[in-house]
């Protein structure tokens, strides 16, 4: 009987995971496998029958929550009528979601080009940004993550990206609008803020006729969770007026909710020249995304041609989930309730410092927040300083932390020094609070290690 016939148990699972699959971002041999067998709203359950609550939508993607039935339902329907057509034909679906992306989008932001994921946006949209503007070098922030294609792994600053330099040519980066760790060592409001304008000079300093855009994460994902200060968003709008630059807005992670507004750049009234979504466009149900431009943008296009293509343009199937997640979002009013419970959430995080010599800083918008972890909060200095070192050769104490949530039922994941806290947008006020009980409960790990090292 051939493999594909049979279900498989849990030990012949792990056993071809680890003949068979190159997994994700790790040393093959340190792979430890953790079955999800099921999973409903803000829950999974794990092949042993344990039930965790998911504080990371499992990569900040499964927004609606898990299975929601009426995104299944429109899968299914779907499949029974067609499921594939070539990027060169119409079809009602691809339409459909474009026009609901340019109801919800900021400003003129109105068209789009559907993709298959976060990475291949980002790629697509820097291809555009170069186009468009007759221009090459990209600017990009230190702690930012855009994808693992090489063109957006090139633009990356997360230390990940040393894995494939030289990378494409043409990136520089500035630093962060990250106020608690100022790389300029000043203080905001009175900084006015600097990080901001000292861009200006890196941009002089590169050659104002040859840098097309900026590109940002409106709120930093998965590299600290950094909050931009009121004002960093505006300004960086009007630099990028000044220079004939184009602003990019990688809402990946952002987008569809996460921080209480359909989009991050809602939140500063900024409408950036192009926008590039993926994760939560569809809950994560199937391979999506989608660069979205401006209406100057899009005029350029009429009478130019666009050198980007995927087979997978505009999936039917994959439309129609996303079709359906924007109509749950809006019918469960989950942008609400991720907006309410922020609130909520922020207030627990700053009750959870004030407790905790081991907790530095939290920060946070919406239903997308994080607790930064030090190891002394006067120095600020980092329980795990953020490099490539650290990052290949995890920290133990990452992994007791992690450990003790899970065996408390609560499944969320670090980077570096940093817990990052993301739970679906249909989890309530009590689920939530369950979750921050478990996280300050477990937090005595980090408390006890910065007091024996201290």
């Amino acid at each position: 009987m051939s493999v594909a016939d049979v279900d498989l148990d849990s030990e012949t699972t792990i056993q071809y995971e680890k003949e068979y699959v190159l997994h994700t971002w790790s040393r093959q041999k340190a792979y430890k496998p953790f079955i999800i067998s099921k999973a409903e709203g803000s829950y999974i359950w794990d092949d042993k029958g344990k039930k965790y609550l998911d504080f990371m939508s499992q990569l900040t993607n499964v927004n609606a929550g898990h299975q929601h039935p009426k995104i299944l339902k429109a899968i299914k329907d779907q499949t029974d009528k067609l499921c594939y057509v070539y990027p060169g034909a119409s079809n009602d679906k691809r339409a459909r979601l474009a026009k609901m992306l340019a109801e919800i989008s900021p400003g003129d932001v109105n068209k789009s080009f559907l993709v298959t994921g976060g990475g291949v946006a980002n790629e697509n949209a820097l291809k555009i940004a170069r186009a468009y503007t007759g221009k090459q070098k990209i600017i990009s922030r230190f702690r930012s993550y855009h994808g693992a294609t090489y063109g957006s792994s090139s633009i990356s600053g997360d230390p990940r990206r040393r894995a494939t330099e030289p990378g494409v040519p043409g990136s520089t980066r500035v630093w962060d609008p990250f106020c608690y760790r100022c790389f300029f060592k000043m203080k905001f409001p009175e900084c006015d803020i600097y990080c901001a304008e000292a861009i200006r000079e890196v941009i002089e300093n590169e050659g104002p006729e040859t840098v097309a855009a900026i590109i940002v994460e409106p709120i930093t994902g998965s590299n600290c969770r950094i909050v931009p200060p009121d004002g960093y968003m505006q300004r960086l709008r009007k630099i990028c007026n000044d220079y004939e630059m184009l602003l990019i807005f990688d809402e990946i992670m952002t987008g569809f909710g996460r921080t209480g507004e359909w989009f991050a750049a809602c939140k500063w009234d900024v409408v950036p020249d192009i926008m590039t979504l993926s994760k939560a466009i569809n809950s994560g149900c199937l391979p999506l995304g989608a660069v979205m431009v401006r209406d100057k943008i899009a005029a350029y296009y009429q009478n130019n041609i666009l050198y980007a293509g995927l087979t997978q343009f505009g999936n039917p199937v994959a439309c129609a989930s996303a079709i359906a997640a924007i109509n749950v979002y809006r019918e469960e009013k989950m942008v609400e309730n991720s907006k309410m419970l922020g609130k909520y959430l922020l207030e627990r995080l700053e009750n959870i410092k004030g407790k905790h010599p081991s907790v530095g800083d939290v920060r946070g918008m919406g239903l997308f927040s994080a607790i930064e972890l030090v190891k002394n909060k006067i120095t600020r200095e980092p329980l795990i300083p953020w490099t490539v070192k650290y990052y290949e050769n995890k920290h133990p104490i990452t992994g007791q932390l992690l450990g003790k949530l899970k065996e408390l039922g609560l499944i969320t994941y670090m980077r570096w020094n940093v817990l990052l806290i993301c739970p679906p947008l249909c989890i309530t006020k009590d689920e939530l609070s369950w979750g921050l009980d478990q996280i300050d409960a477990a937090l005595k790990i980090v408390d006890d290690y910065t007091a024996n090292i201290g």
